[in-house]
């Protein structure tokens, strides 16, 4: 009988796989320089995550879940947004988060991640819309908590999460932290009046 896989020796590997591809990206990523960098060898990377594409969204996992989870933890019930402006708080909070410079390095691989998934969705593209979906689930949830009918509070959530995500993915393009921020500010200008319920 196989002896199952050392989990600590993955989590390991997994963070370093992380590492690695944040310094280096995704479209040249191959198993045996990885394996090189990493100290192993590209058999042990497959005996431990089965395929390049299961150990990359493995360790994209890893970041994908951090601000997830604690955006969780603050819209739980004994955080509940109550009205508009705490909702605005919370995206405010939530943006600062994905501003942080060891999430923003990350951003450029999830940016590599998206494109390649557009033509290869068998690889890598249920990374980005799983996490998407995950977003927008937790603010339908939000928004629904103000009193919105389930259909616009997806409608709500959808604009609030593709945007955000737009903001992030442009900001990289002109390497402006500032001017993210103020485009950022202004769409909540625009969006938090039509989050009241009458």
């Amino acid at each position: 009988m196989p002896r199952p896989p050392d989990q600590a020796k993955r989590r390991d590997l997994i963070d370093r796989v992380r590492a690695y591809m944040v310094r280096h990206g995704l479209a040249d990523l191959s198993l045996r320089p990885l394996a090189r960098a990493l100290g192993t060898s590209d058999r042990m990377l497959l005996y431990y995550f089965g395929s390049k594409e299961r150990m990359v969204a493995e360790a994209l996992a890893l970041d994908e879940r951090r601000p997830l989870l604690r955006a969780r933890s603050l819209l739980g019930p004994a955080g509940s947004v109550r009205d508009p402006a705490g909702l605005r708080r919370f995206m405010e909070e939530t943006w600062e988060q994905f501003s942080a410079p060891g999430l923003r390095a990350t951003l450029p691989l999830y940016l590599e991640i998206m494109t390649v998934g557009l033509r290869h969705p068998d690889r890598y593209g249920p990374v980005m819309r799983d996490v998407l979906t995950e977003w927008t689930a937790l603010l339908t949830s939000a928004f629904r908590g103000l009193g919105m009918t389930e259909d616009r509070a997806r409608t709500e959530a959808s604009v609030l999460v593709d945007a955000t995500f737009g903001l992030l993915i442009a900001s990289l393009a002109v390497d402006d932290r500032g001017r993210a921020d103020a485009a950022f500010h202004a769409l909540l200008d625009r969006l938090e009046p039509g989050w009241h319920v009458f």
